[in-house]
């Protein structure tokens, strides 16, 4: 398993993959593609920086309502919103 790498400026979703077993480094900006090289990554990335990782992990949640958008939810209220992970390959071509 690749290393996971974590990118997001939510505690809340922090604790929410860590009580799924995502841990890793958390970083609030991805500078460098070695940052994600080979790396399992969960958030969100521009595509030519995905295309670095080994796999990105999506945090989907259907039931988030519009006044929680962009919001620091509660791993209790990401459960409420439906979240899961949707795991991805991008590649270049």
């Amino acid at each position: 398993m690749s290393e996971f790498v974590i990118v997001s400026r939510h505690e809340g979703a922090v604790k929410w993959l860590a009580q799924r077993g995502i841990t890793g480094q958390v970083l609030t900006h991805v500078s460098d593609p070695a940052q994600v090289a080979d790396k399992a990554v969960v958030g969100n990335l521009p595509l030519h920086l995905a295309a670095q990782a080994a796999r990105i992990g999506s945090i989907d949640m259907p039931g988030l309502r519009a006044d929680q958008r962009g919001q620091d939810l509660s791993p209790e209220e990401m459960d409420a919103a439906g979240a899961s992970i949707v795991w991805y390959e991008v590649r270049a071509l």
